[in-house]
Protein backbone atom coordinates (compact mmCIF):
# COMPACT_ATOMS: atom_id res chain seq x y z
CA UNK A 1 0.00 0.00 0.00
CA UNK A 2 2.80 2.65 0.99
CA UNK A 3 4.37 1.71 -2.63
CA UNK A 4 1.57 1.92 -4.37
CA UNK A 5 1.23 5.47 -2.52
CA UNK A 6 4.04 6.66 -3.41
CA UNK A 7 3.87 5.67 -7.07
CA UNK A 8 0.33 7.55 -7.43
CA UNK A 9 2.26 10.65 -5.43
CA UNK A 10 4.99 10.63 -8.27
CA UNK A 11 2.48 10.23 -11.40
CA UNK A 12 0.97 13.39 -9.94
CA UNK A 13 3.88 15.37 -9.21
CA UNK A 14 4.68 14.33 -12.80
CA UNK A 15 1.81 15.32 -14.55
CA UNK A 16 1.72 18.71 -12.73
CA UNK A 17 5.03 19.53 -12.86
CA UNK A 18 4.58 19.42 -16.90
CA UNK A 19 1.66 21.47 -17.34
CA UNK A 20 3.27 23.95 -14.51
CA UNK A 21 6.39 24.05 -17.08
CA UNK A 22 4.73 24.06 -20.48
CA UNK A 23 2.54 26.82 -19.44
CA UNK A 24 5.76 28.88 -18.58
CA UNK A 25 6.38 28.74 -22.54
CA UNK A 26 9.96 28.35 -22.55
CA UNK A 27 11.98 27.19 -25.64
CA UNK A 28 11.37 23.47 -26.24
CA UNK A 29 14.75 22.10 -25.14
CA UNK A 30 14.93 24.03 -22.01
CA UNK A 31 11.14 22.55 -20.75
CA UNK A 32 12.34 18.84 -22.21
CA UNK A 33 15.56 19.59 -20.20
CA UNK A 34 13.48 20.67 -17.12
CA UNK A 35 11.14 18.01 -17.19
CA UNK A 36 13.57 15.16 -17.54
CA UNK A 37 16.04 16.74 -14.58
CA UNK A 38 13.30 17.01 -12.20
CA UNK A 39 11.77 13.45 -12.92
CA UNK A 40 15.36 11.68 -12.90
CA UNK A 41 16.29 13.69 -9.66
CA UNK A 42 12.87 14.65 -8.11
CA UNK A 43 14.42 16.23 -4.76
CA UNK A 44 17.54 17.88 -5.88
CA UNK A 45 16.05 19.23 -9.24
CA UNK A 46 13.11 20.83 -7.58
CA UNK A 47 15.30 22.53 -5.44
CA UNK A 48 17.24 23.64 -8.18
CA UNK A 49 14.31 24.43 -9.91
CA UNK A 50 13.11 26.99 -7.01
CA UNK A 51 16.35 28.67 -6.72
CA UNK A 52 16.70 28.75 -11.00
CA UNK A 53 13.53 28.41 -12.60
CA UNK A 54 11.24 31.06 -12.18
CA UNK A 55 12.06 33.65 -14.84
CA UNK A 56 9.16 36.27 -13.99
CA UNK A 57 8.74 38.64 -11.29
CA UNK A 58 4.84 39.93 -10.37
CA UNK A 59 6.18 43.65 -9.97
CA UNK A 60 4.73 46.45 -8.44
CA UNK A 61 4.45 48.96 -11.13
CA UNK A 62 4.74 52.45 -10.11
CA UNK A 63 1.10 54.96 -9.82
CA UNK A 64 3.34 57.79 -11.44
CA UNK A 65 2.81 61.12 -9.73
CA UNK A 66 0.75 63.79 -11.86
CA UNK A 67 4.13 65.51 -12.78
CA UNK A 68 6.21 62.49 -13.74
CA UNK A 69 3.09 61.10 -15.77
CA UNK A 70 2.64 64.30 -17.74
CA UNK A 71 6.19 64.66 -19.03
CA UNK A 72 6.04 60.70 -20.02
CA UNK A 73 2.58 61.47 -22.02
CA UNK A 74 4.29 65.03 -23.38
CA UNK A 75 7.31 63.07 -24.66
CA UNK A 76 5.58 60.50 -25.62
CA UNK A 77 3.11 62.50 -28.15
CA UNK A 78 5.70 64.76 -29.23
CA UNK A 79 7.31 62.11 -30.78
CA UNK A 80 4.38 60.35 -31.81
CA UNK A 81 3.60 63.20 -34.83
CA UNK A 82 7.11 62.88 -36.15
CA UNK A 83 9.49 60.20 -34.96
CA UNK A 84 11.35 60.12 -38.41
CA UNK A 85 12.86 63.69 -37.21
CA UNK A 86 13.98 62.78 -34.13
CA UNK A 87 16.18 59.39 -34.84
CA UNK A 88 17.63 60.87 -37.93
CA UNK A 89 20.43 59.55 -37.79
CA UNK A 90 19.48 56.24 -35.75
CA UNK A 91 17.79 54.29 -37.39
CA UNK A 92 13.44 54.64 -37.05
CA UNK A 93 13.06 50.63 -36.46
CA UNK A 94 15.63 50.29 -34.01
CA UNK A 95 14.69 53.57 -31.98
CA UNK A 96 10.65 52.34 -32.61
CA UNK A 97 11.77 48.98 -31.30
CA UNK A 98 13.85 50.24 -28.01
CA UNK A 99 10.26 52.36 -27.16
CA UNK A 100 8.03 49.84 -27.76
CA UNK A 101 9.41 46.75 -26.00
CA UNK A 102 10.16 48.66 -23.08
CA UNK A 103 7.37 51.73 -22.80
CA UNK A 104 10.39 54.63 -22.46
CA UNK A 105 10.65 57.48 -25.64
CA UNK A 106 13.07 58.99 -27.88
CA UNK A 107 14.31 61.83 -26.15
CA UNK A 108 17.39 64.23 -26.90
CA UNK A 109 20.55 65.69 -24.91
CA UNK A 110 22.51 68.84 -24.70
CA UNK A 111 25.70 66.88 -24.15
CA UNK A 112 26.87 63.57 -23.87
CA UNK A 113 29.94 62.15 -22.39
CA UNK A 114 31.92 58.97 -22.61
CA UNK A 115 34.08 58.39 -19.12
CA UNK A 116 36.64 55.73 -19.91
CA UNK A 117 37.87 55.11 -16.48
CA UNK A 118 36.97 54.33 -12.75
CA UNK A 119 38.42 57.79 -11.51
CA UNK A 120 37.35 60.18 -14.28
CA UNK A 121 33.69 58.56 -13.77
CA UNK A 122 33.99 58.70 -9.45
CA UNK A 123 35.06 62.55 -9.96
CA UNK A 124 32.57 63.58 -12.26
CA UNK A 125 29.79 61.97 -10.15
CA UNK A 126 31.12 63.76 -7.35
CA UNK A 127 31.40 66.93 -8.44
CA UNK A 128 27.70 66.67 -9.87
CA UNK A 129 26.56 65.82 -6.47
CA UNK A 130 28.15 68.28 -4.59
CA UNK A 131 26.66 71.18 -7.11
CA UNK A 132 22.93 69.56 -6.30
CA UNK A 133 20.61 72.04 -5.22
CA UNK A 134 17.21 70.05 -5.32
CA UNK A 135 18.09 66.16 -5.42
CA UNK A 136 20.44 63.80 -5.71
CA UNK A 137 19.21 59.46 -6.49
CA UNK A 138 21.70 56.80 -6.43
CA UNK A 139 20.84 53.62 -7.74
CA UNK A 140 24.04 50.62 -7.35
CA UNK A 141 23.58 47.08 -8.03
CA UNK A 142 27.35 47.65 -6.14
CA UNK A 143 28.21 49.91 -3.30
CA UNK A 144 31.64 48.80 -1.51
CA UNK A 145 32.63 50.20 2.05
CA UNK A 146 36.26 51.06 0.69
CA UNK A 147 37.65 54.30 -0.03
CA UNK A 148 35.46 55.23 -3.27
CA UNK A 149 32.67 54.10 -1.31
CA UNK A 150 33.37 56.54 1.45
CA UNK A 151 34.15 58.78 -0.94
CA UNK A 152 30.58 58.95 -2.32
CA UNK A 153 28.85 58.23 1.35
CA UNK A 154 30.48 62.11 2.53
CA UNK A 155 29.44 63.59 -0.54
CA UNK A 156 25.72 62.48 -0.02
CA UNK A 157 25.96 63.07 3.71
CA UNK A 158 27.31 66.88 2.96
CA UNK A 159 24.60 67.25 0.60
CA UNK A 160 21.58 66.20 2.70
CA UNK A 161 22.80 68.09 5.77
CA UNK A 162 22.81 71.38 3.05
CA UNK A 163 18.83 70.15 2.72
CA UNK A 164 18.85 68.89 -0.48
CA UNK A 165 16.57 65.01 -0.89
CA UNK A 166 19.23 62.05 -0.79
CA UNK A 167 17.96 58.80 -1.98
CA UNK A 168 20.36 55.75 -1.99
CA UNK A 169 19.09 52.38 -3.33
CA UNK A 170 21.32 49.47 -3.44
CA UNK A 171 20.43 45.58 -4.70
CA UNK A 172 20.53 43.82 -1.56
CA UNK A 173 22.54 40.49 -3.02
CA UNK A 174 25.06 43.16 -4.20
CA UNK A 175 25.71 45.45 -1.58
CA UNK A 176 25.99 44.63 2.04
CA UNK A 177 26.44 47.64 3.94
CA UNK A 178 27.35 47.63 7.66
CA UNK A 179 24.97 50.11 10.32
CA UNK A 180 28.66 51.60 10.62
CA UNK A 181 28.81 52.89 7.30
CA UNK A 182 25.34 53.46 6.85
CA UNK A 183 25.11 55.53 10.31
CA UNK A 184 26.18 59.07 9.09
CA UNK A 185 23.49 58.75 5.21
CA UNK A 186 20.49 57.47 8.58
CA UNK A 187 21.64 60.93 10.85
CA UNK A 188 21.68 63.18 7.65
CA UNK A 189 18.37 62.21 6.65
CA UNK A 190 19.50 60.24 3.54
CA UNK A 191 16.58 57.74 2.34
CA UNK A 192 18.00 54.38 2.07
CA UNK A 193 16.72 51.40 0.58
CA UNK A 194 17.61 47.31 -0.46
CA UNK A 195 16.05 46.28 -4.05
CA UNK A 196 14.15 43.02 -3.79
CA UNK A 197 15.30 42.09 -0.07
CA UNK A 198 16.45 37.92 0.43
CA UNK A 199 14.13 37.74 3.39
CA UNK A 200 11.97 34.58 3.74
CA UNK A 201 9.45 33.62 2.86
CA UNK A 202 10.05 36.01 -0.21
CA UNK A 203 13.81 33.57 -0.74
CA UNK A 204 12.69 31.54 -3.55
CA UNK A 205 11.09 33.87 -5.88
CA UNK A 206 13.40 37.14 -5.19
CA UNK A 207 16.80 35.48 -5.39
CA UNK A 208 17.38 35.28 -8.43
CA UNK A 209 15.96 38.56 -9.78
CA UNK A 210 18.35 41.20 -9.02
CA UNK A 211 18.81 45.01 -10.04
CA UNK A 212 21.99 45.24 -11.71
CA UNK A 213 21.41 48.89 -12.83
CA UNK A 214 24.14 51.85 -12.00
CA UNK A 215 22.43 55.08 -12.06
CA UNK A 216 23.00 59.05 -10.81
CA UNK A 217 20.98 61.53 -11.43
CA UNK A 218 21.23 65.06 -9.69
CA UNK A 219 18.26 67.92 -9.93
CA UNK A 220 16.65 65.78 -12.82
CA UNK A 221 19.30 67.82 -15.29
CA UNK A 222 22.59 65.29 -14.93
CA UNK A 223 22.49 61.42 -15.59
CA UNK A 224 24.93 58.84 -15.22
CA UNK A 225 24.61 55.04 -16.18
CA UNK A 226 26.69 52.57 -17.45
CA UNK A 227 28.56 49.73 -16.43
CA UNK A 228 31.26 51.07 -13.23
CA UNK A 229 29.77 50.00 -9.60
CA UNK A 230 31.11 52.24 -6.67
CA UNK A 231 33.97 50.56 -5.33
CA UNK A 232 38.24 51.10 -5.44
CA UNK A 233 38.52 48.32 -7.92
CA UNK A 234 37.37 50.41 -10.79
CA UNK A 235 40.11 53.20 -9.57
CA UNK A 236 43.09 53.16 -11.52
CA UNK A 237 44.79 55.64 -9.09
CA UNK A 238 43.70 53.26 -5.88
CA UNK A 239 43.87 49.42 -7.65
CA UNK A 240 46.59 50.79 -9.99
CA UNK A 241 47.14 48.01 -12.87
CA UNK A 242 44.76 45.05 -11.23
CA UNK A 243 41.81 48.32 -11.33
CA UNK A 244 38.76 47.00 -14.12
CA UNK A 245 38.65 48.92 -17.22
CA UNK A 246 34.72 49.99 -17.42
CA UNK A 247 32.77 52.80 -19.38
CA UNK A 248 30.20 54.92 -17.93
CA UNK A 249 28.07 58.01 -19.47
CA UNK A 250 27.59 61.40 -18.13
CA UNK A 251 24.19 62.43 -19.89
CA UNK A 252 23.07 66.20 -19.40
CA UNK A 253 19.12 67.19 -20.81
CA UNK A 254 15.98 65.63 -21.27
CA UNK A 255 16.78 62.43 -21.30
CA UNK A 256 17.36 61.92 -17.76
CA UNK A 257 13.91 62.08 -16.91
CA UNK A 258 14.31 58.71 -18.20
CA UNK A 259 16.76 58.00 -15.81
CA UNK A 260 14.54 59.58 -13.07
CA UNK A 261 11.42 57.70 -14.03
CA UNK A 262 13.50 54.45 -13.85
CA UNK A 263 14.75 55.15 -10.81
CA UNK A 264 11.25 56.10 -8.88
CA UNK A 265 9.85 53.45 -10.41
CA UNK A 266 12.86 51.16 -8.57
CA UNK A 267 12.20 52.76 -5.34
CA UNK A 268 8.34 52.79 -5.12
CA UNK A 269 9.28 49.37 -5.65
CA UNK A 270 11.40 48.55 -3.02
CA UNK A 271 9.81 51.03 -0.32
CA UNK A 272 6.00 51.76 -1.46
CA UNK A 273 6.83 55.63 -1.51
CA UNK A 274 5.34 57.52 -4.29
CA UNK A 275 6.92 60.58 -4.84
CA UNK A 276 5.39 63.94 -5.90
CA UNK A 277 7.94 66.26 -6.65
CA UNK A 278 7.80 68.52 -10.03
CA UNK A 279 11.03 69.62 -8.86
CA UNK A 280 12.24 65.86 -10.30
CA UNK A 281 11.39 66.76 -13.87
CA UNK A 282 12.62 70.38 -14.89
CA UNK A 283 11.44 71.43 -18.15
CA UNK A 284 13.55 71.01 -21.31
CA UNK A 285 16.18 73.64 -23.02
CA UNK A 286 15.73 74.65 -26.09
CA UNK A 287 19.80 73.61 -26.85
CA UNK A 288 19.19 69.66 -26.96
CA UNK A 289 20.19 67.98 -30.21
CA UNK A 290 21.64 64.70 -29.34
CA UNK A 291 19.01 62.03 -30.11
CA UNK A 292 18.70 59.01 -26.73
CA UNK A 293 16.86 56.27 -26.10
CA UNK A 294 17.40 55.13 -22.48
CA UNK A 295 16.08 51.25 -22.73
CA UNK A 296 15.06 50.21 -19.32
CA UNK A 297 14.91 45.78 -19.16
CA UNK A 298 13.96 43.56 -16.70
CA UNK A 299 12.14 40.53 -15.83
CA UNK A 300 9.02 42.13 -15.46
CA UNK A 301 8.99 42.76 -19.15
CA UNK A 302 7.74 40.81 -22.16
CA UNK A 303 10.23 41.85 -24.66
CA UNK A 304 13.61 41.33 -22.46
CA UNK A 305 14.13 45.26 -24.47
CA UNK A 306 18.01 45.60 -24.13
CA UNK A 307 18.10 42.12 -25.95
CA UNK A 308 16.00 43.52 -29.03
CA UNK A 309 18.20 46.53 -29.38
CA UNK A 310 21.16 44.52 -29.22
CA UNK A 311 19.78 41.89 -31.64
CA UNK A 312 18.20 44.40 -34.31
CA UNK A 313 21.47 46.56 -34.09
CA UNK A 314 23.47 43.42 -34.94
CA UNK A 315 21.11 42.79 -37.58
CA UNK A 316 20.55 46.01 -39.26
CA UNK A 317 24.84 46.84 -38.84
CA UNK A 318 26.00 47.66 -42.83
CA UNK A 319 30.14 47.86 -42.17
CA UNK A 320 31.23 47.46 -38.72
CA UNK A 321 30.28 46.18 -34.96
CA UNK A 322 32.76 46.51 -32.09
CA UNK A 323 31.71 44.97 -28.69
CA UNK A 324 33.05 45.04 -25.47
CA UNK A 325 31.72 43.01 -22.67
CA UNK A 326 32.80 41.20 -19.52
CA UNK A 327 30.58 38.04 -19.77
CA UNK A 328 29.74 36.54 -23.25
CA UNK A 329 27.54 33.57 -23.40
CA UNK A 330 25.32 34.30 -26.42
CA UNK A 331 21.88 32.36 -26.60
CA UNK A 332 21.16 30.81 -29.86
CA UNK A 333 19.72 34.32 -31.47
CA UNK A 334 22.29 36.18 -30.02
CA UNK A 335 25.34 34.25 -31.49
CA UNK A 336 23.20 33.18 -34.97
CA UNK A 337 23.16 37.06 -35.35
CA UNK A 338 26.72 37.72 -34.22
CA UNK A 339 27.52 34.69 -37.02
CA UNK A 340 25.09 35.76 -39.83
CA UNK A 341 26.37 40.13 -39.81
CA UNK A 342 30.22 38.40 -40.08
CA UNK A 343 29.12 35.81 -42.79
CA UNK A 344 27.58 39.02 -45.13
CA UNK A 345 30.77 40.72 -44.89
CA UNK A 346 30.40 42.94 -41.78
CA UNK A 347 33.19 43.45 -39.76
CA UNK A 348 32.89 42.15 -36.52
CA UNK A 349 35.29 42.76 -33.59
CA UNK A 350 34.72 41.66 -29.82
CA UNK A 351 36.05 42.00 -26.53
CA UNK A 352 36.41 40.12 -23.81
CA UNK A 353 38.92 40.09 -20.89
CA UNK A 354 41.25 37.12 -20.51
CA UNK A 355 40.17 36.12 -16.99
CA UNK A 356 36.79 37.57 -16.09
CA UNK A 357 35.81 37.22 -12.32
CA UNK A 358 34.45 33.99 -12.75
CA UNK A 359 36.33 31.08 -14.16
CA UNK A 360 33.02 28.90 -15.27
CA UNK A 361 31.93 32.26 -17.51
CA UNK A 362 35.52 32.65 -18.73
CA UNK A 363 35.59 29.27 -20.24
CA UNK A 364 31.61 29.11 -21.14
CA UNK A 365 32.51 32.40 -23.30
CA UNK A 366 35.53 30.12 -25.14
CA UNK A 367 33.14 27.85 -25.73
CA UNK A 368 31.58 30.06 -28.91
CA UNK A 369 35.00 31.22 -30.22
CA UNK A 370 35.86 28.56 -32.83
CA UNK A 371 31.92 28.79 -34.35
CA UNK A 372 32.37 32.46 -34.35
CA UNK A 373 36.10 32.43 -35.75
CA UNK A 374 34.96 30.42 -38.35
CA UNK A 375 32.30 32.88 -39.84
CA UNK A 376 34.59 35.33 -39.68
CA UNK A 377 34.31 37.36 -36.37
CA UNK A 378 37.93 38.95 -34.48
CA UNK A 379 37.78 37.75 -31.30
CA UNK A 380 40.31 39.73 -28.49
CA UNK A 381 41.23 39.13 -24.63
CA UNK A 382 41.80 41.95 -22.76
CA UNK A 383 44.98 41.13 -20.55
CA UNK A 384 42.74 41.60 -17.08
CA UNK A 385 39.01 42.40 -15.98
CA UNK A 386 37.15 44.69 -18.93
CA UNK A 387 33.83 44.92 -17.36
CA UNK A 388 32.89 47.76 -20.24
CA UNK A 389 29.35 46.95 -21.60
CA UNK A 390 29.61 48.70 -25.24
CA UNK A 391 28.74 49.21 -28.55
CA UNK A 392 28.90 50.69 -31.74
CA UNK A 393 27.33 50.35 -34.83
CA UNK A 394 28.90 51.26 -38.11
CA UNK A 395 30.45 54.14 -36.88
CA UNK A 396 27.00 56.04 -36.16
CA UNK A 397 24.90 54.46 -33.21
CA UNK A 398 26.02 53.56 -29.61
CA UNK A 399 24.91 51.41 -27.27
CA UNK A 400 26.36 51.70 -23.18
CA UNK A 401 24.90 50.56 -20.19
CA UNK A 402 25.03 47.82 -17.94
CA UNK A 403 23.86 45.01 -19.92
CA UNK A 404 26.20 42.09 -20.37
CA UNK A 405 25.97 39.79 -23.58
CA UNK A 406 24.45 36.84 -21.40
CA UNK A 407 20.84 34.83 -20.57
CA UNK A 408 21.45 36.51 -16.71
CA UNK A 409 21.54 40.44 -18.40
CA UNK A 410 18.66 39.97 -20.13
CA UNK A 411 16.33 37.78 -18.60
CA UNK A 412 16.69 37.98 -15.34
CA UNK A 413 17.89 40.88 -13.94
CA UNK A 414 16.87 44.59 -14.01
CA UNK A 415 19.49 46.35 -16.57
CA UNK A 416 19.50 49.97 -18.51
CA UNK A 417 21.64 51.61 -21.42
CA UNK A 418 20.77 53.99 -23.59
CA UNK A 419 21.11 54.25 -26.92
CA UNK A 420 22.32 57.22 -29.00
CA UNK A 421 24.23 59.17 -31.85
CA UNK A 422 26.77 62.23 -30.94
CA UNK A 423 29.41 62.44 -32.89
CA UNK A 424 32.29 63.03 -30.17
CA UNK A 425 31.09 60.48 -28.19
CA UNK A 426 31.17 57.56 -30.40
CA UNK A 427 34.68 58.51 -32.05
CA UNK A 428 35.51 58.90 -27.98
CA UNK A 429 33.78 54.88 -27.92
CA UNK A 430 35.39 53.73 -30.85
CA UNK A 431 38.93 55.71 -29.54
CA UNK A 432 38.61 53.12 -26.66
CA UNK A 433 38.24 50.16 -28.54
CA UNK A 434 41.10 50.87 -30.17
CA UNK A 435 42.86 51.71 -27.32
CA UNK A 436 41.83 48.40 -25.74
CA UNK A 437 42.29 45.99 -28.75
CA UNK A 438 46.16 47.12 -28.98
CA UNK A 439 46.05 45.94 -25.21
CA UNK A 440 44.59 42.56 -26.36
CA UNK A 441 45.68 39.05 -27.41
CA UNK A 442 44.13 38.24 -30.49
CA UNK A 443 42.32 35.32 -30.61
CA UNK A 444 42.61 33.07 -33.99
CA UNK A 445 41.52 29.50 -34.83
CA UNK A 446 45.18 28.70 -35.61
CA UNK A 447 45.65 29.72 -31.15
CA UNK A 448 42.54 27.72 -30.36
CA UNK A 449 43.77 24.73 -32.14
CA UNK A 450 47.05 24.52 -30.08
CA UNK A 451 44.44 24.36 -26.93
CA UNK A 452 44.95 21.09 -24.55
CA UNK A 453 42.34 18.26 -24.57
CA UNK A 454 41.29 19.57 -20.73
CA UNK A 455 41.22 22.78 -21.78
CA UNK A 456 38.20 22.29 -24.22
CA UNK A 457 36.95 19.80 -21.84
CA UNK A 458 36.31 22.47 -19.80
CA UNK A 459 34.65 24.53 -22.04
CA UNK A 460 32.19 21.99 -23.16
CA UNK A 461 31.06 21.31 -19.53
CA UNK A 462 31.11 24.97 -18.63
CA UNK A 463 28.64 25.68 -21.97
CA UNK A 464 26.12 23.31 -20.46
CA UNK A 465 25.73 25.91 -17.52
CA UNK A 466 24.98 28.55 -20.47
CA UNK A 467 21.34 29.18 -19.30
CA UNK A 468 22.22 29.76 -15.82
CA UNK A 469 24.92 32.43 -16.45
Amino acid sequence: MFWTLVSTFEVVYLAALCVVLALEKRSPAATIAWILGLSLLPWVGLVFYVFFGPRRLTRKRMRHSHSSAQVRKELAAERARDPGQLVVPIRVQLATLAMRSSGAVVSTARDIEVLGSGKACFDAIEEAIRAARHHVHLEYYILEEDRTGARIRDALVERAKAGVHVRLLVDDVGTTLSRRFLRPLREAGVGFATFNPILLPSLVSRINLRNHRKIVIVDGRVGFLGGINIGDEYDESISKREAFRDTHLRIEGEAVRELQLTFLEDWHFSTSELIRDKGLFPPRSDDEHDVVVVVPSGPDQEWESIKQVYFTAITQADEQIQLTTPYFVPDDAMRVALAAAALRGVKVELIVPRRSDSRVVTAASRSYFDELLRAGMQLYEYPKMLHAKTMVVDRKIALVGSANLDNRSFRLNFEISAVFYNERAVAELRRLFEQDKHKCRHITLKSRSRMPFQSRLAEASARLLSPLL
